[in-house]
This record gives structure tokens, sequence and C-alpha cells, in this order.
């Protein structure tokens, strides 16, 4: 089952007792054996023996004394006043869910000491018992020698010993038994599994192998074999998903904690060269919170596996919960339960992502091994302002990013030598919401990528920035080409590298080539609205009008907020001569935009100008403050060249290639500019910017 029971819960109905209230208590847990296959192979039945569950267990924790303290749908943790009003509720519950439609159920005792704070239930008891349940199978009740101690004598029990089990994260070794009434099951200790060191595991084994004949031996290991590695479902493509860790703690403002561990785990195994597949963040983190199911969630990312997670914080402790699972066979082919301290979260991400490419059988080059085991800081708070940072740059607007400088900064001034911190401050100048000209923004924004690169030469994220910056605004395509060809290298799942790389491609001429870059970017986070967006962008420039117009509609249904999508498909409708359908998607777009020259009446006043408006073409353009037409001269050279202004056209793009416009990496490509190809200034443009 997937539950893994914590130290922490919440009541459930139970009104919160005050400060600490201590107290001894008989505490069961119950689960559904199976629970989850259940619910993917008959869901209405599924239904019908959860109900069942549910009405069976609060009548007989009622009638007990009990008190349900937590109700996980297919499990509970429940407390009884006294021994012996634990074990006849659950021998009551186990003889009820015999009855039609029976419910495959689970049962673990343990007697020790809880203790309440506010509506939060604490102990190591509460632990130790939901390791012995984890050992049961259906229709068993298995509990600690604490509470055989107190029955022993009582001839209503019948209970027998399982042997000595070691638990993870219990000291010392538990004796545990199983109640052997009419009934009930007494599973075999060799067939026994759950929460428990590995010694424990081997140790079973070992026994279980000395009584099996060489017959039984064989047949064991070929269906071992079989079952675990020529159908392990990762003999072929090795892709993962990680989802968004759920954060189980009461603070929910810590969700950028266990967004930022999920963020780290895909950019350590982004670098494993031997996985074929590591979907990109922002295609994940729509599934945080999702109804879909696994098998739905991997079909629309293409992968194979898919890795989920929860983490609670609590006192000076981080527990996290992971699961696995090969989606092809619905097979949890690697769990794990981790209790951390608050100063080892710097080490977490490192350590599930060795985890995971060791279980999906993945290997490791001596460099990516040096790679997942380096932390860009020895300062815990440190670490916590820069993934507030990263939290508020997701979020992609211009008062988000003034906060993620700011914790940024507060990163910096707790570790000055904290690169990566370096490197987000370089993003935010290189996309600068600021009010900045290229002119003023690039050159902090390089200055920034340039110290995290002299505090950390290998750092993929400053060395995609100085590439970036090399492409867009020196016009070195040759060195940004070398650039993110050894990024990619290096890091060959990282979305971003491929997306630029493609770019650089396809602005330079080489038009197939770059769609390719462009294509694996979006296969490596196909639902990212930026990367959906230039494949369309790129379609356009590559003159496929109609894939563009395509890809540009997919993209605005993922994301109807997104205008730059609109001023493309606009630009790709008007190659059409689909004139309506272009002053209906410019329509669509902010009149008076920032966004690099987006402007929509920029984009109006041109359409009508291609449509032979003059008068409105002028009286449209008339309604731009001069402030965007000084900011944005590359997009208004449309405009003049499209009333036959070639003069003032040229003019406009000269202005713009000295503010290094953004615009201008698209002069070799772009289809407006066709009509002035053969002009000597414009040719002049190209050579200045190495294109010819």
């Amino acid at each position: 089952s997937y539950i893994t029971y914590s130290l922490l819960f919440e009541t459930n109905g139970i009104p919160a007792m005050q400060h600490q209230n201590r107290q001894l208590a008989a505490i069961l847990f119950t689960d559904i054996v199976g629970y989850t296959a259940m619910m993917q192979q008959d869901e209405q039945n599924s239904v019908a023996v959860t109900r069942h569950y549910l009405a069976v267990l609060n009548k007989c924790v009622e009638i007990h004394h009990g008190q349900i303290l937590n109700d996980y749908g297919d499990g509970s943790l429940c407390t009884f006043p006294s021994i012996l009003d634990a074990l006849h509720c659950a021998i009551e519950v186990q003889q009820q869910l015999q009855t039609e439609p029976k419910v495959p159920m689970r049962i673990g005792l343990h007697l020790g000491e809880v203790f309440f704070e506010g509506n939060k239930v604490m102990g190591d008891s509460v632990n130790v018992a939901s390791r012995i349940q984890s050992l049961g199978q259906a229709n068993t009740i298995l509990f600690s020698k604490e509470i055989f101690d107190k029955i022993k004598n009582q001839p209503q029990f019948k209970s027998v010993s399982l042997g000595k089990f070691e638990f993870k994260n219990v000291d010392e070794p538990m004796e545990i038994f199983a109640l052997a009434n009419d009934g009930l099951i007494v599973p075999a200790k060799e067939q026994m599994s759950g929460k428990l060191k590995e010694i424990q595991k081997k140790s079973s084994l070992r026994k279980w192998i000395i009584t099996t004949a060489i017959v039984a031996l064989l047949i064991a290991a070929f269906f071992i074999y079989k079952n675990f590695y020529s159908s392990s479902g990762f003999t072929g493509e090795k892709s993962i998903a990680v989802l968004p860790f759920e954060n189980n703690g009461t603070d929910k403002s810590e969700d950028y904690i266990s967004d930022g561990i999920t963020q780290d785990i895909i950019n350590n195994l982004s670098k494993i060269s031997s996985l074929q597949k590591v979907i990109g963040w922002f295609s994940v983190r729509g599934f945080k919170n999702s109804n879909k199911s696994l098998k739905q969630i991997a079909d629309e990312l293409g992968v194979a596996a898919v890795l989920t997670g929860t983490i609670q914080r609590n006192a000076g402790n981080i527990r996290i919960i992971t699961e696995l699972i090969d989606v092809s066979t619905n097979k949890i082919i690697w769990h794990e339960d981790y209790n951390y301290s608050s100063k080892d979260l710097l080490s977490i991400q490192s350590n599930l992502a060795g985890e995971i490419v060791n279980a999906l059988q993945a290997s490791l080059t001596p460099e990516e091994k040096k790679e997942l085991s380096k932390h860009y800081t020895e300062n815990v708070e440190a670490y916590k302002f820069y993934r507030k940072g990263r939290y508020f740059w997701d979020q992609r607007s211009k008062e988000s990013y003034e906060s993620a400088e700011m914790y940024y900064k507060k990163a910096i001034e707790l570790d000055p030598d904290y690169a990566i911190a370096y490197a987000g401050l370089a993003d935010l100048y290189t996309f600068n919401q600021k009010g900045l000209t290229q002119i003023e923004a690039i050159p902090i924004a390089r200055e920034y990528a340039m110290k995290a690169l002299s505090l950390d030469s290998t750092l993929t994220e400053a060395q995609t920035t100085i590439a970036f910056i090399q492409f867009q605004y020196d016009y070195n395509f040759h060195d940004s080409k070398l650039a993110f060809q050894k990024i990619i290298h290096d890091n060959p799942n990282y979305p971003t590298a491929h997306l630029y790389y493609g770019n650089v491609l396809v602005y330079t001429g080489n038009i197939q080539e770059g769609l390719n870059e462009n294509k694996k970017a979006l296969s490596l986070d196909p639902l990212s609205t930026v990367l959906n967006m230039v494949l369309g962008k790129n379609y356009y420039y590559a003159r496929e009008y109609d894939s563009a117009i395509a890809q540009l509609q997919k993209t605005l249904l993922l994301n109807p907020n997104f205008k730059s999508g609109n001023v493309i498909l606009g630009l790709a409708f008007l190659q059409k001569k689909l004139y309506a359908k272009a002053i209906d998607a410019f329509s669509k777009v902010p009149p008076l935009s920032t966004d690099q020259g987006n402007s929509g009446l920029i984009m109006l006043s041109y359409s009508y100008a291609l449509t032979e408006d003059i008068t409105a073409a002028k009286t449209t353009l008339e309604k731009v403050p001069n402030e965007y037409r000084i900011a944005w001269p590359y997009f208004l050279s449309y405009v003049y060249l499209s009333m036959g202004d070639t003069d003032t056209a040229l003019t406009q793009l000269e202005y713009a290639y000295k503010l290094h416009s953004l615009g201008m990496v698209f002069l070799k490509t772009e289809p407006a500019l066709d009509p002035i190809r053969n002009e000597p200034r414009f040719k002049a443009l190209m050579k200045m910017m190495n294109f010819e």
C-alpha cells in the first residue's frame, strides 16, 4: 500500500488538545492490501469495498471506545484506552470484512506512549505500529511483544510468535506475534515483507534458500530473472517524469521547499547521459495535486517511469517518502522512506537522484557521479533563500521577478560564493522586466553570469546564459553554437539548451537541424508554453506556415493567456493572406506592451498596411506612444516597409542594431523583410550581424 505513516497526523473531528498531553495508548493501524491495483482493475468494486470497510471500522471503533485519528481512505490510525478494546475491535473488524464485498485487510497493533500537541499526535510508538502493520497480509492481525505480554495469560486470544524483525528507523530488533484465532491467517515468516532493514530482508531470504530444494531454487531464479530483469520495462527507453513532491506538512508556505527538491532532482537527472528522457519542470508542475492516474500522466509526457514523493517537515526533521513506478506494469520498482535532519536538506536531492539511476538500471560516468554529489552551498538558509528566488522566478511576472531578485541577493549575503544564486540574478537581467534597454540590462546579466562561472566553471545555468548572450546580443553565432553543443553534451536532457541551440541554427539558416533541436526540447518539456510557442515561431521562420498555425493554435489551447503566441500566429496568417484572422489574433495582444515589442497596435498597423488600408495603418500607428517607437524600432520596420517607405524601414533596422534589439536575430529568416534583401543598406546590416 502507499500508506507509510508519519509521526505527525491531523485529528478527524476530535477537538484539539492544548499543549502536550502524554498518554499510554493501544495504537491500531489498518490497511487494505493491494488497494491501488484494485482501483485500477475494478473501480466500481473498489468503491464498494471501501464503503464496506469504512462502515465497519467506524462502528467497531465506536463500540470499543476508540478514536479514529486519521482516515486515509484505504487505511487508518486509531487509538484505544486499553489493549483489550483494541484487540476485540481488530477481531470484530476482520470478521465483518469477510462478508461480501470482502475486504483484504491487514492490521498492526502496538502499545506505547503517544503525546498530543494541538491537533497533532506524535511518538515513536506510532512509527513502530505502522511498521508492524506493513508486515501483514490480507486477514492478519499482528502485534508487538508489548501487546503479547499483556494478553499471554488470557485464553480468549491465541497467538503465534513470528520471530524477531529489524525495522527501518527502529534501533532494536522486535519480536512480532500474529493473532491465531479462528478465521485469521498466520503468515509464514519467509513470505513476509515490509519496512525492514536490508539486513533483515537478507537474513529472511537466506533461511528460505536453505530450506528450499535445488529444483525450487532454479525455478525461483528463473522467476526472478523474468520478472525483475527481462520484463523490468527499462530494457528499452529509460525515461522518467519526477512529479512535484507533495508538501504534507502543516505549513503550506513551504511549498517552495518541496518544489525546489523536485527541481533539483530533475536537474541532477538531466545530466545523466544514459537516461534517454527526463521531463522538465514546466511540464510536471501542471500535475501538482492532479486527479489523473499515473498512466494518464505518463502517456501525456511520453515516459516509462514516474517518481512520486511526499515531504513532511516536523521540528528539526524532514521525512521523505518516494515511489518509482514502472507505468507499463504498474509495479513499484523502488520505494524508500527517509528521515533526514533539517541540516541534511542539501543532500536529499543528490541521494534520491543516485537511487533513481540505480533503480532504472542506468549507468553513471565518473564525472556524473561527481556532479551528483555537488552542493552549491553548505549554508541551509542560503539554499532556502535561493529556492524562494526560483519559486518567484517561475511565476514570470514583473512583481515576482522583483521578489526573486530580493531572495537571490539574500542568499548571496549569507554565502558570497553561492554560484547558482548569481546565475539566477543573471537570468533576471537577461529576460529583464525592469524597463531597461538591452544595452543596459545585458551587461549586468553578463557580469552576474561570469561571477557565477568564476566560482564554478561547470555551472550549466551560467554557461547557458553566456551562450545566449553571445547569440542574442553579441551576434557571435559561431561561439554560441560551440557553447550550446558542449552544454548539451554535458546535460543531454536540459530542455533550455536544446531550445536555444535550435534557435541559433534556425536563425542562421540551418532550418531543419534547428527544428529538430526545438522538437527535442519539447519532448523533454512537452507542456511548456514557451517551448510550444517557439516551435510554432520557428515553423514560421522556416516558411512552413500551416505547421506554424497548427502549432501556435495548440499553444494557445494549452495557455490562452499567452499573448506572444497570438503575435506569431497573426504573422503566419498574414503570410497566408488570411488578413481577418491575423487582425483577430493581433487584437488579442495588449495594445501597448514591452514584451519584445509585441505591441498590439504596431502589429495591427502592419496588418492594415498589408491590406492596403494605409489610412487605418497610419491612424493606428499614431496611437503608439513615442517611447514604444524608440524602444522597438525592429518591429516598426515591418510597418514602414508595408506602407512602401523603404528608407524609413531601413533606418529603423539600423537603429535596432545599435540598440541590440531582440528581433535583430530574425533578420536572415524574417519573411516580412524579403522585399529589401537586395538593398545595399540591408546587406550591410547582414554583414554587421555576422550573417554574411
